[in-house]
């Protein structure tokens, strides 16, 4: 599958903290990536009925310098897919196998672009925090609470001091009692959950590290971590976007677990042994 050109990705992932009128932008770019290479900003402006500055503080926010670098941006990627993200909507008339292929296409298209643009100093750092911290515990609410879960089933098999708690009370009794020792990591999608903010704040009051995995890089929780990692959301009305997000989450994990199993491959090696004896008791 091809990829996304990377002002699109910027675009999704910073869709959610836009206001109406760049919501509005962004969807315009969005559905006419080609027809945006032929336009001036004044003929963009004057079908979106906004002022030119309009547009331009638009591009600027999106870390562009101006219009005609959002062109070229799109020209330099003409070649890769470009397609309308609104067209992965589920109607009431689709089959069975429209669906199918609306949700694993989402899926798919959510792994690619995260992989295009996570930033590998960044797995390197949080993976040196697991290998450093006495105790790691992964945090998450809502459809982040199984990612958490997920991330503590896959660790505790290499042997690491693992835990993970998705009711808020226990996360706060958890995040009470740890210290400059140990790390956390939070699961959110939207990036702005107040629970989780709440737990971070507490977490820097004891020193303790953090990771934190989001589907926005300009989210609260992402500016608050020490070290944020961002996957691409694709969210644009999409009823299933959060769920696409959660399989990329789902990965990065997957990420951080084999990085990290790798740096201390003996010590992994063993503890994985041991596990699998300890199952097979579970097995006729």
């Amino acid at each position: 599958m091809k990829s996304t050109p990377r002002v699109i990705l910027e675009i999704k992932s910073t869709y959610k903290n836009f206001n109406k009128t760049e919501k509005k932008i962004a969807d315009y770019i969005l559905k006419n990536p080609q027809k945006i290479i032929y336009s001036t900003i004044s003929q963009v402006a004057t079908e979106l009925e906004v002022a030119d500055s309009t547009i331009f503080r638009f591009c600027k926010k999106i870390n562009l310098k101006g219009f005609y670098d959002l062109k070229i941006s799109l020209a330099a990627d003409s070649s890769t897919d470009t397609h309308n993200y609104s067209d992965a909507y589920i109607t009431d008339s689709d089959s069975e196998d429209a669906i199918i292929n609306k949700v694993f296409d989402a899926n798919i298209s959510v792994l690619n672009d995260t992989e295009r643009l996570i930033d590998p100093k960044r797995i390197k750092k949080a993976v040196d925090y697991l290998l450093d911290s006495d105790r790691i515990v992964f945090y998450g609410n809502g459809g982040s609470g199984s990612v958490a879960m997920d991330a503590n089933h896959k660790f505790l098999r290499i042997g690491l001091n693992v835990s993970s708690y998705t009711d808020y009370h226990m996360q706060l009794m958890s995040v009470s009692q740890l210290t400059e020792k140990d790390v956390i990591v939070v699961i959110s999608h939207s990036g702005s959950n107040l629970n989780i903010l709440n737990l971070l704040d507490i977490a820097k009051e004891n020193s303790t590290k953090t990771i934190g995995i989001t589907s926005f890089s300009k989210s609260p929780i992402s500016k608050k971590v020490d070290v944020p990692i961002n996957v691409i959301s694709h969210e644009t009305e999409h009823q299933f976007e959060a769920f696409a997000s959660r399989i990329a989450h789902l990965a990065v994990i997957d990420v951080l677990y084999n990085c990290t199993a790798l740096r201390r491959k003996e010590l992994s090696t063993m503890a994985v042994k041991k596990m699998r004896r300890a199952i097979s008791y579970t097995r006729i």
